[in-house]
């Protein structure tokens, strides 16, 4: 049977209602439109431990670290994001919240600007457990955005980033679903060009496969 692609909003209350599930979102351009989905739908106090963005290049190399590209859309600095809220999430909250599974969110994205000359593309990446306690898990990944104004590839960013978490949760038995879900809402609006999961629960899954999925959706 043809599995059947969830609304945005759906997805985003589902993960609010699971009292498992309890994280960060650290979103760099394009706005905190990943979070807003959260927070919109209700019932967000049951997800969100933090939200932040730190848009401007000083306050975003004191928080990560500076690039030695100079350039903030990179996966090092993806990385960067994740280990350092990982950090955070860890020494704050695990021995205050026993029996979550924490999971940490990041993006550094670069929408279509006024010119046109930057046509939007975006690091994504998120840690997660399966069991409290457990080591994490971790999917990261690029996109390149199709949509023509800043407005919409926001609000596709924003899309993605609800799948990608949804996806860990909910279709984390077969990685070829969790890709295929990612565009769920998203059809010809986004291209993802690399995708890399790794961790305990996918150890014996060959990444190798991943480039074979996404050809094929």
């Amino acid at each position: 049977m043809a599995r059947q692609a969830l609304e945005t909003e759906q997805k985003a209350l589902e993960i609010n209602l699971d009292d498992r599930i309890y994280g960060t979102f650290a979103e760099i351009g394009a706005g905190q439109e990943v979070a807003r989905y959260f927070f919109q739908v209700g019932a967000a106090a049951g997800t969100i431990a933090k939200t932040m963005s730190a848009y401007d290049k000083v306050y975003s190399d004191k928080i990560y670290g500076p690039e030695a590209s100079g350039r903030y859309v990179c996966e090092s600095r993806v990385y960067k994001m994740l280990d350092h809220e990982c950090d955070l999430m860890n020494t704050r909250l695990q021995n205050e919240r026993p029996g979550t599974n924490f999971f940490v969110f990041a993006d550094t994205v670069s929408a279509i600007n006024f010119q046109r000359t930057i046509k939007g593309d975006g690091w994504l990446g998120i840690r997660f457990q399966l069991e409290p306690d457990a080591e994490y898990n971790e999917i990261v990944l690029h996109v390149k955005m199709l949509d023509n104004d800043n407005q919409l590839q926001q609000q596709a960013i924003g899309v993605l980033g609800v799948n990608l978490i949804y996806a860990c949760y909910y279709y984390n038995d077969d990685p070829e679903v969790m890709l295929q879900s990612l565009i769920d809402n998203l059809h010809d609006r986004i291209a993802i060009d690399m995708i890399r999961i790794t961790g305990p629960n996918f150890s014996a899954f060959d990444n190798r496969l991943l480039s074979l999925y996404l050809g094929k959706h």
